[in-house]
């Protein structure tokens, strides 16, 4: 993450698109966020070495670092609801350098190919361009994840390439990153 209130402002607590809500996680949703990704473990173990094995003292780290992602202006994670259903999360991180956000989401399996990844994104795209001086937001993932390059596809986001992936790979990964690219509209 980069430093302390890289980012101008703070996006809204709670965001909307296509029929899907986005609402900041707190300390208190520990609890869910542990259901939602044990429940998602065998889908999210693929692509996201942290899902395997998932204990609740994780949950309870994670929406402990979301708070404090929101209080240095470095990351901004949401809850996803479809329907008021919690169905994922995903955020916007300031660690591409200044003006530049990145995007990162994950879907329940029972919301999976329903458009939920995209509207959120969507959301989290206007958001980001919302605050001072962000002229870039960006998507990242493994090139073997063919789900997840359809988010940033339907977007109008432009793939400008590829680049190493993470140094601790999940097990469908093949370690090379695809990356997306959209830049604010003109004006």
């Amino acid at each position: 993450m980069i430093g302390v209130m890289d980012v101008a402002g703070s996006p809204a607590a709670e965001l909307s698109s296509d029929g899907v809500a986005l609402r900041r996680w707190r300390a208190a949703d520990a609890g869910l966020a542990y259901r939602l990704v044990s429940e998602s473990e065998a889908y999210l173990r693929p692509w996201l070495p942290w899902a395997a094995g998932y204990p609740p003292e994780a949950a309870c780290a994670y929406v402990a670092a979301c708070e404090q992602g929101w209080a240095s202006g470095g990351e901004f994670s949401y809850l996803v609801c479809r329907d008021g259903t919690p169905a994922g999360s995903a955020g916007l991180t300031a660690r591409r350098g200044p003006g530049v956000l990145e995007i990162g989401y994950w879907v329940h399996p029972a919301h999976a190919g329903q458009g939920v990844a995209t509207a959120a994104a969507r959301a989290l795209t206007r958001a980001a361009f919302g605050l001072p001086g962000i002229g870039r937001v960006e998507i990242r993932h493994d090139l073997n994840n063919a789900a997840s390059a359809q988010v940033p596809r339907k977007l109008g986001y432009a793939r400008v390439g590829t680049e190493p992936g993470r140094s601790e790979r999940a097990p469908g990964e093949c370690g090379t990153a695809v990356v997306w690219r959209i830049m604010a509209p003109a004006g």
